[in-house]
């Protein structure tokens, strides 16, 4: 999630709620597929590109359970593309997927490289992480915060995707420092070095490389397309990943059963790593549900509506873990998920949309309107909206 850069390294809530209790087994909620093999390197034939040409297969997932205009470009990932009116495709391992908002509102799939159709679908419910049920989650929140309630009605459907511990770490790693534009054509040039899936719509998608491969990439070569400083850290990370016992691939696996505050001392121990973003990799990738990414951005929206007595307050490790435990504290187990709505609430595009009635004093409605038009026209021009860490 791409978020304003903080003046101090912001720290994640030390607080450690009790297990998730809304994961539910999405095994029941797949029903069986073909597995004809649909594999574009042995079958010549070109692939569908267009929502004209595709059948779409339903995934009885409603709106308000996943709405990908409100997932998919919100700065969780940046290897999703748009590529048709609500539709999205990307990889998810060895799998090339589109998705589709449907006339009905629900969410229809489309493969368009796969070796296994069943385990495609399989592993698109956990990138969905489709063993959450946003409903159960957001009905805590509703009763827990009124404005939040309001909230939900105008953005329902954005989910905290599962990613691959690995993707999300590389693809955090280019966001330092960085913005929108720079970053996706980062953690395109790093999908290069993966296997070719195929292409949609002009875009060219590949199976994102293995730590093997990512260590061919050199420093210097990075450099030369455009990394700056990150490729020194990403070269490091990969070097450091391999030394990991059973390899980097496990390690961070295993980091999903560890507690927070232990995920992110591990997190923050690979090169250019620091606590916010390993809170976001812990939020996105590694099942820490009431992880909060802290920085300039959420710290703001914490003072407006959380802690109004830090507003004023310089962005300190002590006032980061003040902000982080006042979310937990109001949210509870998921308040990660809770931080991502009120974060997607802020984007220009989804604030404009919104009623005046879901911001509090006459005096935050126009400086609402006046923040908007500014960060519209600096998207306008090209300029950072904001800054990682």
């Amino acid at each position: 999630m791409k978020r304003p850069k903080s003046p101090l390294p912001p720290c994640p809530s030390t607080s450690t709620p009790p297990p998730p209790h809304h994961r539910q087994s999405f095994t029941k909620l797949i029903t069986s597929v073909s597995t004809k093999r649909r594999n574009i390197l042995q079958n010549p034939q070109p692939l569908p590109t267009s929502a004209a040409e595709i059948n779409w297969k339903p995934l009885n997932i409603s709106k308000s359970e996943l709405y990908l205009p409100l997932t998919f470009p919100t700065g969780q990932t940046f290897r999703w593309k748009k590529t048709g009116p609500l539709q999205y495709t990307g990889p998810i391992g060895p799998h090339l997927i589109s998705l589709k908002q449907l006339e009905d509102n629900g969410v229809g799939y489309f493969c368009h490289f796969t070796d296994d159709e069943d385990r495609a679908r399989t592993e698109l419910f956990d990138f969905l992480n489709m063993g959450m049920s946003l409903n159960s989650i957001w009905d805590e929140f509703r009763a827990a915060d009124s404005r939040f309630a309001e909230l939900a009605l105008h953005l329902e459907g954005a989910r905290v995707l599962r990613q691959d511990p690995l993707e999300c770490l590389i693809q955090f790693i280019c966001s330092s420092n960085n913005n929108i534009q720079r970053i996706t054509k980062m953690v395109d040039f790093i999908s290069s070095k993966g296997r070719f899936l195929g292409n949609v719509e002009e875009f060219e998608f590949y199976e994102f490389p293995s730590i093997e491969k990512l260590a061919l990439l050199s420093e210097a070569e990075l450099r030369e397309a455009g990394f700056g400083y990150r490729a020194k850290y990403i070269v490091g990370t990969v070097a450091a990943l391999q030394s990991k016992p059973g390899g980097g691939q496990e390690w961070l696996a295993s980091l999903r059963k560890l507690d927070l505050q232990e995920s992110v001392v591990g997190l923050s121990s690979l090169p250019g790593v620091g606590p916010k973003v390993a809170a976001c990799i812990a939020l996105f990738a590694l099942d820490h549900h009431h992880a909060i990414p802290v920085d300039t951005h959420v710290w703001k929206i914490a003072t407006r509506y959380l802690v109004p007595e830090l507003a004023g307050t310089s962005l300190t490790p002590r006032i980061c873990s003040r902000v982080a435990d006042a979310f937990v504290s109001k949210y509870g187990k998921y308040a990660g998920w809770a931080q991502t709505l009120l974060f997607i609430s802020e984007l220009p595009s989804q604030k404009a949309m919104l009623p005046p009635s879901v911001w509090e004093t006459d005096e935050g409605r126009s400086s609402v309107k006046t923040q908007v038009k500014s960060e519209a026209v600096q998207e306008t021009k090209g300029i950072p909206r904001s800054k990682e860490n």
